[in-house]
């Protein structure tokens, strides 16, 4: 059956004109800042008027605008035939059609104010957020729907009404604005520094006997449009009902996502999570707080979930933290007082220290005066501060530097793919040297791979949160992290550096501690009749460091004027440094170095309190510690090759002996150049130097990328090296050292000789010869138990002379009958 009375309106729906007012894809902002859409093939490119009861096709109150798509116009430029036909098919197919209609509050505002390219690009991001939403809100596939764009920023979604609804329309669109603005912000506020506001409204149109579907079709989108140029009446929705009941009900549930210490692995913190119940729409976080925040039940909800964040946090180590997240707003109204928080905290035994109110930066701060006074006093209570999704929202620097948090969160957006990534490399090392010179401390959170870790761990990050390290969960993970094996492999590593494995437990002294309530005056008289007492430790009476008091600064506060009479009488807490440097006395003595020299100035020299399971056992002095420090790396000198800071021989046989004593099975890599002799008289000696130098990094970046754990690299003098690794990887690492040396080498030769691929030289007979570019040949011996050096030798020796028969880049395994294996 025709419906010959849709024409009029189809022919106005593909009815096509240029409009000056729109711009194609913004070309002007950079391609991964506005993404391109790939949306399917229902989204026309069409004019819809604003309709009204006596508005004619022609006359239409609204004149009809033009939206250009932003995706490629070869993919989805229909023809208006196409458009005519599958709004036809659309219409007089479906006795039913539910609607939703999406418009951008200020869109006239931001063009005027940011351009049309900036404009043109958000709306590309709505139409992407569009079709990301709209199939899980009306339970129909993507094919079922069609997209249309109405005036400049405003967007009609219609699909057939199905058997069974998921959810009401109107809660439909309520959500689907709640995560179309979640959708937006990031990117609309790094354009223009301001959130969008979206309007959106619902209607249904229904085909009743009789009536012109025309003017029925036409007045649905008006209700729809209607609805969305104002607010949405909340409490007629359902969603609203329903989030009350689970206010009231105090229906939800806390996870605790660890927050690891680097380098040492241990858990600092656990960041709690709150949730709402499972197979609902307050499940997701996003959903709960928005949802909360526009019916203005903000408050009442953050105060449920710090309650329950509390009580069910069972039992914390005197130095781990709970991170509870606050909006900053709340922090400001009139309900939030210290006093219930300071309440429920010592109800489950800890203690303000413990705690840290985590503000995220992806609010404003409205009366940020109000707020800086409000945090002041918080902080005086005792309760630590943290700034999250620091560099994304709308604070800087500057206002990170104002509130001066103990702890800076670094958002996942800065953290994800850091280790091939040189920019965000070098903006997170600004920002570490930034925390530690305000005095607070960086966590790196969204570390989702071993390679993002490790990156951060060589930056210098003081913390670590991410899948990688540990999953949200209830009860709260209480297992040390296993990161000791973590090390960069996006780049080739140093071959000259020396460590120390010695914890720094082994060099603690006994600390002479007092209780915080010991007087000034007190204290100073210990350190005149205790000599040499330099440093005293306050501890609680389970002996938890509370903090510590140096000779030097007590000396210097009071003799600064008045300074006996402000202090000489007052408990020791008044004077005491309250954050010292309290380290695991697993920590290797090299951590700890590092971790004293980047304190500040007039704290670099402080005593470092050791605790074992957060009790204190003594402190250690950074002279006693840099000595230690210093005799370790000059006995570990002494076996090291001069030129790449390898092991040498001594070294190597100790290493050997250790590892044949103990009875593993383990291979042993022999690596020598070939042709090097010809290229050292040709290109002389520093050159040669150079060559050694390749063939070590090569080595240890092939031993570190795909051996295990306690791998070795020795330099046993010349042009010869040995790699121990295990059976399963030897293989693994001669393939990839050979590859990885053939391609490199040829950056030591001239262009002429790389064009040429041989060089000219004289042999160890004294003729002049054509000599192909240096090559290594790896030996490969499998050892165990039974060897000896001096058989390992001999096997080695035999091995070695099968590879170098072998022209180019080679490898030979000694596997019963060898198996030898040429690459280059």
């Amino acid at each position: 059956m025709q419906h010959t009375w849709l024409e009029p309106f189809l022919e106005m729906l593909g009815r096509r004109r240029d409009d000056p007012g729109h711009a194609p894809h913004p070309n002007g902002l950079a391609p991964d800042a506005l993404p391109t859409v790939n949306t399917p093939p229902a989204f026309r490119r069409i004019e819809v008027a604003d309709a009204s009861p006596a508005a004619t096709p022609g006359t239409a109150s609204g004149a009809p605008t033009t939206f250009q798509s932003t995706s490629d116009p070869a993919r989805h430029a229909p023809s208006a035939h196409a458009t005519d036909a599958s709004v036809r098919e659309m219409v007089a197919r479906h006795e039913a059609l539910h609607m939703l209609l999406v418009r951008m509050v200020d869109h006239v505002l931001v063009r005027d104010l940011y351009g049309e390219e900036i404009t043109a690009g958000i709306e590309s991001l709505l139409v992407e957020g569009l079709w990301a939403t709209v199939p899980g809100l009306s339970g129909q596939p993507a094919s079922a729907h069609h997209l249309l764009p109405l005036e400049t920023g405003e967007f009609l979604v219609f699909w057939p009404e199905p058997a069974t609804r998921p959810q009401r329309l109107a809660d439909a669109a309520f959500t689907m604005k709640l995560k179309l603005q979640h959708h937006l912000k990031d990117s609309v506020l790094r354009w223009t520094g301001r959130e969008v506001h979206i309007g959106v409204g619902c209607a249904t149109y229904r085909r009743r006997p009789g009536a012109e579907p025309r003017r029925e079709f036409f007045q649905a989108v008006r209700e729809a449009r209607t609805m969305a140029r104002k607010e949405l009446d909340l409490s007629d929705l359902r969603l609203a009902r329903d989030f009350k009941a689970v206010l009231q009900d105090n229906a939800i549930r806390t996870l605790y996502q660890p927050i690891v210490r680097f380098p040492s692995g241990r858990i600092m913190a656990w960041e709690a999570l709150s949730r709402g119940p499972v197979d609902t729409p307050f499940h997701s976080p996003m959903m709960l707080f928005d949802i909360a925040e526009e019916l203005g039940m903000l408050f009442a909800l953050e105060r449920i979930c710090r309650e329950r964040a509390i009580a069910c946090a069972g039992t914390l180590a005197p130095d781990q933290k709970l991170f509870l997240n606050i909006h900053p707003r709340t922090l400001t109204d009139p309900g939030f007082t210290p006093g219930s928080t300071l309440e429920a905290v010592r109800a489950m035994g800890l203690a303000p220290e413990n705690i840290v109110f985590e503000i995220t930066e992806r609010h404003s701060i409205r009366d940020f005066g109000v707020f800086y006074k409000t945090l002041s006093h918080y902080r005086g209570q005792g309760f630590k501060v943290a700034i999250d999704d620091a560099g994304t929202g709308y604070s800087g620097l500057a206002t990170i530097a104002e509130l001066k948090p103990d702890f800076i969160k670094i958002d996942m957006s800065l953290i994800r793919n850091i280790n091939r990534d040189p920019v965000r490399r070098a903006l997170m090392e600004t920002l570490v040297s930034f925390a530690e010179k305000i005095g607070s401390r960086v966590i790196a959170e969204g570390i989702e791979t071993r390679e993002e870790a490790a990156t951060l761990m060589a930056i210098g990050a003081h913390y670590g949160q991410g899948y990688y390290l540990g999953r949200p969960d209830y009860p709260k993970q209480e297992t040390h992290v296993d990161i000791g094996e973590l090390r960069p492999t996006a780049q080739l590593p140093s071959v000259g550096s020396l460590a120390c494995s010695m914890p720094v437990g082994e060099l603690a002294e006994p600390a002479h501690t007092v209780p915080p309530t010991t007087l000034a005056g007190e204290v100073r008289k210990l350190f005149e009749t205790s000599d040499p007492l330099t440093s005293i430790a306050v501890t609680d009476e389970r002996g938890k460091p509370l903090g510590l008091i140096m000779d030097y600064h007590l000396n210097r506060q009071l003799s600064a004027q008045y300074g006996v009479a402000l202090y000489f009488k007052r408990p020791v807490s008044a004077v005491m440094d309250a954050r010292p440097l309290v380290l695991e006395q697993t920590t290797p003595v090299e951590d700890a170095a590092r971790l004293a020299m980047s304190r500040s100035r007039l704290q670099a020299y402080d005593d470092i309190m050791i605790t074992r399971a957060g009790l204190l056992t003594g402190t250690v002095s950074v002279q006693r510690l840099l000595h230690k420090l210093a005799q370790v790396q000059v006995e570990l000198a002494k076996g090291t090759n001069p030129l790449t800071g390898l092991p040498g021989n001594v070294a190597l046989e100790k290493e050997l002996e250790t590892r044949l004593a103990g009875g593993q099975p383990f291979s042993l890599l022999y690596a020598d150049l070939d042709n090097f002799k010809s290229y050292n008289d040709t290109y002389g000696f520093k050159n040669g130097d150079r060559i050694i130098l390749l063939l070590a990094k090569v080595l240890s970046w092939a031993v570190q990328r795909h051996g295990a754990k306690g791998d070795y690299v020795a330099h046993i003098g010349g042009d010869d090296f040995v790699c121990i690794t295990s059976p399963r990887h030897a293989e693994r690492v001669c393939r990839a050292a050979t590859r990885c040396f053939g391609r490199l080498v040829r950056g030591c030769y001239c262009a002429e000789d790389i064009a040429r691929g041989w060089i000219t030289a004289r042999g160890r007979d004294g003729m002049e010869r054509r000599f192909p570019f240096v090559s290594v040949s790896l030996a490969v011996l499998d050892c165990h138990e039974r060897s000896n050096l001096h058989e390992i030798g001999e096997r080695a020796a035999h091995v070695k002379h099968l590879a170098k028969a072998i022209p180019g880049n080679a490898y030979v395994l000694e596997c019963g009958v060898c198996q030898m294996r040429a690459l280059y």
